[in-house]
């Protein structure tokens, strides 16, 4: 009995899964960019880029064909995966920032 992953296999999953663990690397290590200080701001960073790179290929298109694994377009899937991890720390920033100014 096989139980997709809404639509995607198990390969797939592991695909997206690989790229946005390197996107949220770099996000975190390589451009210090960080959503909290240790490893749990990576983690975090990388769920959101799986999002990202889950979406990314749906809204980004289908980018060369010879750079597709199980199913995934690996070129707009990664830019999903930066994108998602960038975007998902600064919007933990504004939102602190905001709860701050308000508190204060």
């Amino acid at each position: 009995m096989s139980a997709p992953l809404i639509g995607m296999s198990f390969a797939a999953f592991v695909v997206v899964t690989i790229i946005s663990g390197i996107a949220g690397a770099i996000v975190h290590w390589g451009f210090r960019y960080r959503l909290f200080q240790g490893i749990d701001g990576c983690l975090g960073q990388w769920i959101v880029a799986w999002v990202g790179a889950w979406l990314a290929p749906a809204v980004l298109g289908h980018w060369f064909d010879s750079a597709m694994v199980s199913g995934i377009y690996v070129v707009p899937a990664f830019v999903g995966a930066l994108a998602g991890a960038f975007a998902g720390t600064i919007n933990a920033k504004i939102l602190a920032g905001a709860i701050s100014q308000r508190g204060a």
